[in-house]
């Protein structure tokens, strides 16, 4: 969750860092801080974003071709500048910033302190700076191997960087179930949690893999070894990214950018895998093993978060088109719960990052017991989409707001697309509706577009009900799981109180809340369940609750009852969340902003969550 990044050349240091700490900042921004190298070795932190810490070494001496920086998401012990990385060995000599958890770190931490070693912090991660300069110490050890050898006594997860006073051209970097990418350049290199601070350094990156070591120094240039000492060889790939897509565009937030993004960016995830004129759908690395997933006895859906909810589209999806049994699990809950998962099963893995530690983990328990594995992310070259049998990417580009939104409508396109595919396949549905869908896919785009044109309206009901507290959101069907997005994200940003409903459960309980002051948010755009959605509006209008309701352009009925309506335009139904998503988003949007809220880095989360 937190954010690294290190630079070895010979640019000046600071700058390098300071801006690929603002680049990472969504992935943790509690505290921040940077080590420099330059005869001697400077340690900088402070409390709060990289701004407070740009601050406050505004007057320092900063000097350095050598660094490391670190933007924290607080695990182990307070958001404050003695928790903040990067943490020092006793003899200050050692400077290590870190991503994860170690979970033995009390056992060694207690060993350590019999040696008489002293903390001054509460993390697990000053224990281990300071079990590598034991190790070093002790045998007299070159960075490196002080570092493997130490690893091996780590049980957790961890993505580090480590600079050595004694050593100052070279940088010692590991991961373990943490990201971690290396840029590189002229005779300099690049280190960080993502590319976002590399891109525009250098499009060469090498990927970590998990228990690897990396060695960077400008003599000796990128050396890979496993913590077991094995050599291995580095594969350089190319950065498919634009830095354009990293900066804020003229909009005021990241957030708001990627919403006014997603006609694009559904489009790019269909783009060369539908073809409306010959009536295709295609996802490259499905074709060798469409036959196991076509004749699964069952698909398990792994996600969390805003992943999970789009994955229950995909289980409405596949259920009712191609009519396979699915189960969505929340990734966390899976890999705990000792599930029963056979060889017949095929596991659908869907993350934006392809980072997340609870998805990898239930993978890892999906692997072992012969389930083939299908994974559905964004970034290229992650942990997820390299442990997978095979998978699609679903191209949204970055998405720097913490509040994901285009990953949500990319991921619910892609698995619309699979959907179909496997519907065609199996002959589960007519060849004249698996063409209008495909028809209707395709103009999505243009129909989102559309949608956004009625932003102004949507701030205004956003205006109207900014100062409740709690709100429901309620759905049927394929728009259930959309009411749980819409639900989250109001959440997430504005700190209201939000649940997300299937419309009909309502009278088990939450009709209790209602009253003049909740706002209810329907989307009613079903056909196949209106009346009854009708039905439950009536319900809520008649105990005073305010109704915002979602419809289709040309609704009448519903229109009448809701106190405030927003539209959007006609389609087929198993498509519809790709479109009543999208002013929910606004509408938390706006919310949040009149609240006085940061969008992009809302309290206490972090866009990433590499930590179980």
């Amino acid at each position: 969750m937190c954010g690294i990044v290190a630079y070895l050349g010979k640019q000046e240091a600071y700058p390098i860092l300071i801006k690929g700490l603002k680049r990472l900042e969504y992935r943790g921004y509690d505290s921040s801080g940077i080590a420099l190298l330059n005869g001697e070795l400077k340690a900088f932190k402070k409390k709060g974003k990289v701004q407070e810490l740009e601050a406050f070494v505004k007057d320092a001496s900063i000097n350095g071709n050598t660094g490391i920086g670190h933007t924290r998401w607080a695990t182990h012990g307070a958001p404050d500048d003695i928790n903040a990385h990067p943490h020092l060995s006793g003899n200050g000599r050692l400077a290590l910033v870190h991503n994860g958890i170690i979970e033995n770190y009390a056992l060694l931490k207690t060993a350590l302190e019999k040696e008489g070693h002293q903390f001054k912090s509460e993390t697990d991660t000053e224990v281990l700076v300071h079990l590598i300069e034991e190790v070093q110490k002790r045998d007299q050890l070159p960075l490196e191997e002080a570092v493997r050898i130490a690893l091996r006594r780590v049980i957790g997860a961890y993505a580090i960087v480590v600079i050595d006073r004694e050593e100052p051209h070279k940088l010692v970097a590991a991961r373990k179930a943490s990201p971690l990418v290396i840029g590189i350049g002229a005779q300099e290199y690049f280190l960080a949690s993502d590319a976002t601070p590399i891109i525009e350094h250098t499009r060469k990156v090498v990927y970590l893999n998990d228990e690897e070591i990396a060695v960077v120094s400008i003599k000796g240039g990128l050396q890979l070894k496993t913590i077991h000492n094995e050599i291995q060889t580095p594969f350089v790939q190319e950065l498919d990214l634009e830095l354009e897509s990293l900066e804020k565009g003229g909009y005021d937030y990241f957030m708001l950018k990627e919403i006014y993004e997603q006609p694009t960016t559904i489009g790019d995830s269909m783009r060369g895998r539908i073809n409306v004129d010959e009536g295709w759908v295609r996802l490259g690395g499905l074709s060798d093993h469409i036959g196991r997933i076509c004749d699964a006895k069952r698909i398990i859906v792994a996600a969390c978060g805003t992943s999970w909810h789009s994955g229950l589209i995909g289980e409405y999806l596949i259920e009712d088109l191609a009519r396979i049994p699915v189960e969505v699990e929340y990734a966390s809950e899976l890999r705990y719960r000792n599930p029963i998962i056979t060889k017949e099963d095929v596991v659908i893995a869907i993350s934006q990052s392809g980072e997340t530690a609870d998805t990898m983990a239930a993978l890892e328990l999906a692997k072992e017991k012969g389930a083939m594995i299908y994974g559905i992310v964004n970034v290229v070259g992650s942990s997820i989409a390299r442990l997978t049998d095979a998978g699609a990417y679903i191209h949204a580009g970055p998405e720097i707001g913490v509040a994901s939104t285009k990953a949500f409508t990319g991921q619910t396109c892609l698995l619309t697309m699979l959907a179909l595919i496997l519907a065609h396949r199996r002959g589960t549905i007519s060849s004249a509706y698996y063409q209008k869908l495909i028809a209707e896919l395709a103009n999505i785009p243009a129909k989102v577009k559309k949608v956004l044109e009625y932003d102004e309206e949507i701030k205004y009901i956003a205006g109207e009900i900014k100062d409740r507290h709690n709100a429901l959101y309620l759905g049927r069907g394929y728009n259930f799981p959309v009411a749980l997005e819409g639900a989250l994200k109001l959440k997430e940003i504005s700190y209201i109180h939000a649940e997300g409903y299937p419309a009909a459960e309502m009278k088990h309980g939450p009709i209790a809340l209602i009253d003049e002051r909740m706002p209810v948010v329907v989307i009613a755009t079903n056909k196949s369940a209106y009346d009854k959605i009708a039905s439950n509006i009536q319900e809520v209008k008649a105990r005073k609750g305010v109704v915002i309701a979602v419809v289709t352009e040309g609704d009448e009925v519903i229109s009448e009852m809701a106190d405030y309506t927003i539209r959007i335009p006609d389609t087929e139904e198993p498509l519809t969340p790709l479109l009543s998503v999208i002013p929910l988003q606004l509408l938390s949007y706006h919310i949040a902003v009149m609240r006085g809220c940061n969008v992009d880095q809302p309290r206490n989360l972090a866009k990433s969550v590499t930590v179980e």
